[in-house]
């Protein structure tokens, strides 16, 4: 078997950490998964978007978060996202050999998301939702979303488009989110055999 078929079959993983005065995160990913999940956040919702994101996008992740939601979800929605976007920068190296580019369109019932990602070491967010939304099961708010998106694409120094196209539940809008950006981000990470070195001009992303 020659080189290029080594690095083929070679799974990119990384295990990151960030410990601070409001939470305390231990992660482990695999992008190469089976879309495998052992997620405890503290935050039952935010576990169950994680867990949809693993399984939708294929990717292991092993996640473990200790932070002070008596005080509020916000510090720990947001450092996952930050130590997410860290996993997936540290996985990817140098990103030689990607797609580079991936879209998505998520319906879920009648919410329809739009997501599209460039991991092109630019971090910017652009995310159009309904606004006021109500919190979801009375407790995460909606808001957190938004917040985790940011958080995720700074990190991971992409450019990330979330559009809610149509919508109406809070649940569903969230979910078709997370769905939406597994989806995307497993063909934007996804190897092309066609693409020899770093997929840009500049030959650096």
């Amino acid at each position: 078997m020659g080189l290029i078929g080594v690095l083929m079959e070679e799974k990119r993983s990384a295990s990151c950490s960030r410990k601070t005065a409001e939470t305390d995160i231990q992660m482990e990913l695999v992008i190469d998964g089976s879309g495998q999940g052992q997620i405890d956040t503290g935050v039952p919702f935010f576990d169950h978007m994680l867990t949809l994101f693993t399984r939708h996008g294929l990717f292991d992740l092993k996640l473990k978060v200790v932070g002070d939601i008596e005080v509020d979800y916000h510090h720990t929605v947001e450092d996952t996202g930050i130590v997410l976007g860290q996993c997936f920068r540290e996985a990817l190296g140098k990103k030689e050999g990607i797609t580079r580019y991936g879209s998505w369109l998520l319906p879920m019932d009648e919410t329809l998301a739009r997501v599209a990602i460039d991991l092109s070491g630019r971090p910017y967010l652009v995310y159009e939702a309904p606004t006021g939304v109500e919190a979801i099961g009375g407790r995460f708010s909606y808001q957190l979303v938004e917040e985790f998106l940011r958080a995720f694409s700074s990190s991971m120094l992409a450019t990330l488009h979330v559009d809610i196209l149509r919508g109406r539940d809070a649940h569903h809008m969230a979910e078709a989110i997370f769905k939406g950006l597994a989806r995307a981000l497993d063909a934007a990470t996804r190897r092309d055999p066609r693409v020899i070195g770093i997929p840009s001009t500049k030959e650096v992303l």
